[in-house]
């Protein structure tokens, strides 16, 4: 018997609270939902209270109630305006914040609650939540507010709003039966704003294995529906943020738009995708193609596309924001190029793996020297990183294995 189910008859009610969740295509719904359906699958009654709104594009509709793979979902209106102003995401989460907490409020039965940092409201309500119930919390903690508003130059760190924040984040901090932070660096400075290391433990996030089988060039739709075939791919895939600058990747294009080998494409959206966008209407170059998210049924084929993905940190969001997009690449055996600082959780996982290469922000010259290395090595050696990049997904970063220690942690945090 699972340790969350101990004396139980009848099985607790984990509730998990969160902004984003399937079939949005942000990682972190995804990651909630393996998550989800491991609990469901030991036993336990899973309730998920999200937006009925994409987090992305809030024109997307999702259904008010569904039962998803045995977990329950509770979708809400008018809790997700987009990310295109601040103002539009403030109003999304203070929506989503009030109207959580009065369903939260007459649930019954609940053993545990499940929160994150993305986004940052979801927290407010489970601290609230937890505080009524008396239940225990399990914070995963994906990225850090106001850290990430004080390293963009948003706000000043002596701001009264930010010393509030960040009262606010050592109270859930506290209150939080379990911790998980996804690398050394987040949990430093976790540890920064309270010593929880009793209850705090690390590791990063797994791929999507399951829509992550890969495919070979020659037998992928995608490649010849984009005219790929021939062309030595570098591929950026994912969330597009101010977080995971792209301008020297766009630059080295530029430089790069007349030698025939070469297509940067760069899939998904946020408020970083419209520098790309208008990068392209600016010059019209041959070699950079822009798309949306494509569905997670296609993923294997898009991700599979690529000859190298690209992966992206900001200088200084050091500790502040993962860079979960690695294990993705991993999973399809493609190498990586890492355009942002040292030393950082990447930068430690290549060297700890010979996976890929790294440039750095604003060197342009350097990122078109290495992807010119790049396309000149020999196949077998990037088939070679690409295949020791699997292994390490297979030995240390599994799906079955994270998501397995997750549910523990919960299991265990759980009345």
């Amino acid at each position: 018997m699972h340790v969350g189910q101990a004396g139980h008859k009848k099985p607790k009610t984990l509730l998990l609270m969160s902004q984003v969740y399937v079939p949005d295509p942000t990682s972190v719904g995804q990651h909630f939902h393996d998550t989800c359906v491991e609990m469901v699958k030991r036993g336990h009654r899973v309730v998920v209270l999200t937006a009925a709104q994409g987090y992305n594009n809030p024109e997307v509709r999702y259904p008010k109630h569904e039962v998803r793979d045995g977990v329950e979902i509770r979708r809400f209106g008018f809790s997700s305006f987009g990310k295109k102003r601040i103002i539009f995401r403030l109003a999304g989460q203070l929506s989503f914040l009030f109207q959580s907490l009065l369903y939260a409020m007459f649930m019954r039965n609940l053993g545990g609650i499940l929160i994150s940092t993305s986004p940052p409201m979801a927290s407010a309500a489970g601290l609230i939540v937890s505080v009524l119930h008396r239940t225990p919390l399990v914070f995963w903690v994906m990225d850090l507010n106001p850290d990430q508003a004080v390293a963009m130059g948003t706000v000043k760190a002596s701001s009264p709003l930010v010393k509030l924040f960040d009262f606010f984040n050592r109270q859930v901090l506290r209150r939080s039966a379990a911790i998980v932070t996804l690398d050394r660096f987040m949990a430093e400075r976790v540890l920064r704003k309270l010593d929880v290391r009793d209850k705090l433990t690390i590791f990063p996030p797994w791929p999507h294995e399951g829509h992550l089988e890969p495919v070979r060039h020659d037998e992928n739709p995608f490649r010849k529906a984009h005219n790929l075939n021939g062309r030595f791919v570098i591929m950026y895939s994912g969330n597009h943020s101010a977080f995971t600058p792209l301008r020297t990747i766009l630059d080295a294009a530029l430089r790069l738009k007349d030698d025939p080998r070469f297509m940067f494409m760069f899939i998904g959206a946020g408020t970083g995708k419209p520098e790309v966008d208008k990068t392209i209407a600016d010059h019209q170059p041959g070699n950079i193609i822009s798309l949306p998210y494509q569905p997670m049924d296609q993923i294997k084929y898009s991700l599979s596309a690529a000859d190298v993905h690209l992966v992206s940190l900001g200088d200084a969001e050091v500790g502040v924001r993962h860079p979960c997009k690695i294990y993705g690449a991993m999973a399809l055996q493609r190498p990586v190029l890492f355009l942002g600082p040292d030393p950082c959780h990447v930068t430690e996982l290549i060297a700890q793996h010979p996976i890929g290469w790294r440039i750095r922000h604003g060197d342009v010259d350097g990122a078109v020297k290495t992807i010119r290395e790049m396309a000149d090595a020999p196949r077998e050696e990037l088939a070679q990183k690409g295949k020791l990049a699997r292994k390490v997904v297979d030995e240390e970063l599994s799906q079955e294995s994270l998501c397995g220690r997750m549910c523990d942690i919960i299991e265990r945090s759980m009345k």
